[in-house]
């Protein structure tokens, strides 16, 4: 059976009907509150949600890298929170609606800084989502608890897009436990009924099995979306991509077929990690140029947000904004959206084939493996040392021409990036990071690497 929507539509009668009058899959351009006409050039480009009717920004806010303090607040608060305010009155002013938050992002403050930073604004003028995430138990008792406290933490009395969290890491035994057996997704359920949970979807990270299964589930629960990580790199090249840990664990399935079947069965699509961790924001230099030859305006970054959102069956984009400079470059890719032609796609094509031989670590910077209990900073760690690899300007050998300068370079960047106490020569290979890492990457192997290369430098070699 069809879930309906307020006006007692189907999603599939939905919409034949946007199709009818030329909307296609719910594409329009238009300013924020202003009832639906057709906007010019600058502003921000909408899709429709099916079960609502409405208007859901394509390019979404992403809460789990809000600014740090310079120090916590007399309450531990990490995150500057009058930055944040003023992050989300400048992205609503721009016409962003969608924030989506968790209740472990933010050193688990995430939550709470959105909530305060939304507040300000009416509650019908933004969407809010937010998950049920792993607990410690993983008891009815416990995620109940976590449910209880996220409309406590955001100060509202209903939740629009509400995830099950992390699907597919730990296979579909986990899944039962956490959400069939304590009778956690009955309650979620009725929840959705009695509207304090406006769409209960979830997002994939890892056994392809998993999704499969919970996917079949749709004809009794009726997803109203899921979120996928989805970007031109995953694809079609996920699984050259992964890890080897990762496909051990089924995870060798690319963005594509993903896409596919929630498109098959007309489920809205959440992309999350539309830049890979970041590296599609900093592409190898001949890539790079490539794409400044057909685009000179535009960022690297700008180019794989258009891909994302090129596909019809994308509801929203996400993208972890932390400052300002960022956001205004997403506004200015999303307003409006210009789809990818075919010779761009291919462009894009290219350059993940080319990407398969960089030597990157797959961290997205997500921070789940943190904090270290030894202090180290892996994602700092990760991400300089990817930074230079995606510039070229990893030294390589004492053999190479600039290899002086370019040693020099990485050093001091990384002394800068990352303090001397928290670099990679601190690790001790404790495991604890393995089983928090969504990317399946061998944390403490890495780690190594790292450290060798950056005494292989130190040492001039």
């Amino acid at each position: 059976m069809e879930r309906k929507d307020k006006k007692g539509m189907s999603r599939r009668a939905f919409l034949k009907g946007l199709a009818a009058v030329g909307m296609g899959a719910g594409w329009t351009s238009c300013r924020s509150g202003s009832g639906g006409r057709e906007a010019s050039g600058g502003e921000m480009t909408y899709r429709v949600d099916p079960v609502t009717g409405q208007r859901v920004s394509l390019l979404g806010y992403g809460c789990m890298r809000w600014p740090p303090a310079e120090r916590p607040d007399k309450n531990g608060n990490p995150i500057d929170q009058e930055t944040v305010n003023g992050l989300v009155d400048y992205a609503i002013a721009h016409g962003v609606n969608y924030f989506d938050t968790a209740p472990i992002y933010g050193q688990e403050w995430s939550e709470r800084v959105t909530g305060v930073a939304l507040k300000r604004h009416p509650r019908e003028s933004y969407f809010i989502a937010t998950k049920m995430s792993a607990s410690s138990d993983n008891s009815r008792e416990s995620l109940m608890a976590m449910y209880r406290s996220s409309l406590e933490n955001l100060q509202t009395d209903y939740i629009d897009y509400y995830l099950l969290h992390g699907i597919g890491g730990g296979g579909m035994e986990l899944f039962d436990r956490r959400f069939v057996r304590n009778g956690m997704l009955d309650f979620l359920l009725d929840e959705r009924k009695k509207g304090r949970i406006r769409h209960l979807g979830w997002s994939f990270h890892g056994d392809i099995e998993v999704f499969n299964r919970v996917l079949a589930m749709h004809d009794r629960v009726h997803w109203d979306f899921v979120q996928i990580q989805l970007n031109y790199v995953d694809w079609r090249h996920a699984a050259a991509y992964n890890s080897d840990w990762q496909r051990a664990m089924g995870d060798d399935t690319n963005a594509e077929y993903l896409y596919g079947e929630l498109e098959r069965r007309e489920i809205p699509v959440v992309v999350m990690d539309p830049l890979l961790g970041g590296r599609l924001s900093n592409v190898p230099q001949r890539i790079l140029e490539r794409m400044k030859r057909k685009r000179p305006e535009d960022s690297a970054a700008s180019w794989a947000f258009r891909f994302a959102g090129s596909f019809p069956g994308v509801l929203t984009v996400l993208s972890g904004m932390t400052y300002k400079e960022h956001l205004q470059d997403n506004l200015r890719t999303f307003s409006p959206l210009v789809p990818l032609s075919a010779e761009e796609r291919s462009l894009l094509d290219d350059a993940a084939e080319r990407m398969m031989d960089s030597p990157n670590i797959p961290c997205t910077d997500c921070r789940y493996c943190m904090p270290c209990p030894y202090g180290v900073d892996i994602p700092a760690v990760f991400l300089h040392y990817n930074k230079c690899v995606n510039q070229d300007s990893a030294p390589q050998s004492g053999q190479d021409a600039n290899y002086r300068e370019a040693r020099r370079a990485f050093l001091i960047g990384y002394d800068r990036s990352v303090p001397r106490l928290r670099q990679a020569s601190h690790c001790i290979g404790c495991k604890r990071c393995l089983s928090k890492c969504l990317q399946g990457i061998d944390i403490p192997s890495q780690m190594r690497h790292v450290d060798d290369y950056v005494e292989r430098l130190r040492r001039g070699e």
